[in-house]
């Protein structure tokens, strides 16, 4: 198969979510676990939709466990939720869906704070700790590099200080450039370092594009990948901030990474109308009209 598409965290037709969180005041035992049990049943009713339309990717809301990285967590985490998230990874392998997650901007590694570097990886873990307790192989955790704090290479070398000897989450790490301060020859470069995969957005990519066209962005990148590699999709909201996500997704950015891809890949549908954006787009490509490569 060329191409696997999908969506994160939510699926609108369903109003469901993997994402439901709290307050850091009201984390309890019994408010947490009542979060996470509505978060892991709509995971379960997602991986079943996407299994009925065809979709083969979904990211998975980064407060699937709400604070579970925090040092105030009340309860073992691992313990309590490992033999659902053991079968909840047994149905997406079974249904051939790849899972994944992408921790948010407060996670930031090249920080030249201690304590958000402290923070960072311990996010960072939980992310991959989940990914294995789910049993997912190919399952990958997206970063951005995050702030340059006024000197790039500075930055550079505290991420990659920061995330040497971290296996577990080595083992798992993509890294995606951003719409400003990473173009992808600066994050290629970090990448090398650490020894993982880069992903390429192109919505990122057009509006922080260095000197490389989208076909040689993505062939630099697709050269980092072991597995099939992954690419974000979205478009940009006309009436908002650069970088800003669309509703769904324009058919010509659709056509523009067809005619870029250099081969298979799984892309991952960034848009606020998460399936509803993205079925369109696999509609294409089971009535066989998105030709990949020019």
């Amino acid at each position: 198969m060329l191409l696997r598409l999908g969506y994160p965290c939510e699926n609108r037709t369903l109003g469901a979510t993997t994402n439901r969180t709290l307050r850091l005041d009201r984390l309890v035992p019994e408010r947490v676990l009542a979060k996470v049990e509505a978060n892991l049943k709509d995971l379960e009713r997602i991986l079943r939709w996407n299994a009925e339309k065809g979709f083969r990717l979904f990211r998975i809301g980064q407060h699937l466990i709400p604070f579970a990285s925090h040092p105030a967590f009340p309860y073992d985490w691992e313990k309590i939720h490992g033999e659902a998230l053991a079968r909840l990874g047994a149905l997406a392998r079974a249904f051939g869906q790849r899972l994944s997650m992408h921790p948010g901007q407060y996670v930031n590694p090249g920080s030249p704070s201690r304590e958000v570097v402290a923070r960072s990886l311990e996010e960072l873990r939980y992310s991959a700790r989940l990914l294995e307790l789910l049993g997912a192989e190919d399952g990958v955790v997206v970063l951005h590099l995050g702030g340059v704090y006024g000197d790039r290479k500075r930055a550079a070398a505290r991420f990659v200080e920061a995330l040497r000897g971290e296996r577990e989450i080595l083992g798992r790490l993509a890294l995606e450039p951003d719409e400003r301060l990473w173009t992808l020859e600066a994050v290629l470069e970090v990448a090398e370092c650490l020894g993982v995969p880069v992903v390429v957005d192109t919505l990122h990519h057009a509006l922080n594009p260095g000197r490389l066209s989208l076909e040689e962005a993505l062939r630099l990148s697709f050269a980092t990948w072991r597995g099939r590699p992954k690419v974000h999709l979205a478009s940009q909201d006309p009436a908002k901030r650069p970088g800003a996500h669309a509703f769904g997704v324009a058919q010509a950015d659709w056509e523009r990474l067809l005619l870029a891809l250099p081969g298979p890949a799984d892309v991952m549908v960034e848009a606020k109308g998460k399936e509803l954006a993205a079925l369109p787009l696999l509609a294409q490509i089971g009535a066989g009209s998105a030709q990949v490569g020019g």
